[in-house]
């Protein structure tokens, strides 16, 4: 089985082909980065913009480079939600028009499941059922995979997502967009224990996050610095940041374990590739026994692989659309 992946949920736009769910045969990325990074974070039209130029390019370098044709596919999968919707739209309306051209069918996926799909890519001998913690610029959620197709949030952010916490700070310490890579980088030169930072707690279900309160307490700390002249070591700030993230985004992954009766866990999403957080994870898993998988580095920003990888078993479970599929730019796992 091929499958044809396509993502454009909002600055790479990029294609793969996946082969019997789990081989990658191609993966072609062309990233926006450093458009963007002159504004600070990504402006949503040029965003859309970029994706129209470059989606038919991508797409058929991933084809060559699977030397793959259009005929040769089992199907056609696309990100529809959530996202900007501009830069959905583009990767949408691109694969419905392939999809009714070639007659192959059009398998609509979520970018977050596409994300938890990364672990198929990484680690051939997990199946579900496990948890998952879905972390990145734009989601921090804990879920049950139930089925490869099936699944149910047990907790998520009620604010700011770890990734948007992680930029934030960053964009405030002075890195240049984007700023998670940066505070990875610092942290290693720094003390993990020379701030004490917060950790926001919530009122109702315990296995949901808050970073707007972090966010808040890093910012005023560097302002109130500035204004009185004194000097903050940001390799000490960046390495109390992570260490605090890790620490609330581990702690409430493995109380959801604890409560559910999970021993086999999953990292995903783009902030699954910060170094303090994979450790954390790993070190909680090993302490209490538990199995852990994350996906290889290269997988954990947005690629067409994870969707070409969840579209594959979409398709399998009978999970189509017609010409009627539209984008949409909000859309809980718990709708799908």
């Amino acid at each position: 089985m091929l499958i044809l992946g396509i993502e454009s949920s909002c600055d790479e736009t990029a294609a793969s082909v996946i082969e019997d769910c789990r081989t990658i045969r191609s993966s072609v990325i062309s990233t926006q980065i450093e458009e963007h990074r002159k504004y600070g974070g990504v402006v949503p039209e040029i965003a859309s913009r970029r994706h129209c130029e470059n989606i038919l390019g991508v797409t058929r370098k991933a084809l060559a480079d699977a030397d793959t044709e259009l005929a040769d596919l089992d199907g056609i999968a696309v990100t529809y939600a959530p996202g900007l919707i501009g830069a959905l739209l583009v990767g949408v309306n691109f694969a419905k028009g392939l999809a009714l051209a070639s007659g192959k069918p059009l398998i609509p996926v979520h970018h977050i499941a596409g994300h938890i799909a990364t672990n198929y890519l990484s680690h051939p001998d997990l199946e579900p059922p496990y948890l998952c913690l879905v972390a990145s610029g734009g989601h921090s959620h804990i879920i049950e995979v139930l089925s490869y197709t099936k699944f149910r949030v047990v907790g998520r952010t009620r604010d700011d997502a770890a990734g948007e916490c992680f930029d934030k700070c960053a964009r405030a310490m002075g890195f240049p967009y984007p700023g998670g890579v940066h505070v990875d980088k610092a942290a290693q030169s720094g003390d993990p224990k020379a701030f004490r930072l917060p950790h926001p707690a919530v009122a109702g279900n315990e296995f949901d996050l808050s970073f707007s309160g972090l966010k808040t307490n890093v910012i005023n700390l560097l302002h109130h610095a500035e204004q009185k002249g004194e000097h903050i070591d940001r390799n000490d700030l960046s390495a109390s940041l992570q260490a605090t993230i890790a620490e609330i985004l581990t702690g409430k992954t493995m109380l959801a374990a604890e409560a559910l009766g999970y021993k086999k866990i999953a990292l995903a999403g783009g902030v699954s590739a910060n170094s303090g957080v994979r450790a954390a994870m790993a070190e909680a898993c090993e302490k209490r026994g538990y199995s852990f998988y994350m996906p290889e580095k290269s997988l954990c920003g947005d690629n067409g692989a994870m969707i070409g990888c969840q579209g594959s078993y979409n398709l399998i479970a009978g999970i189509t659309a017609d010409e009627s599929l539209n984008a949409v730019a909000t859309l809980s796992m718990d709708e799908i």
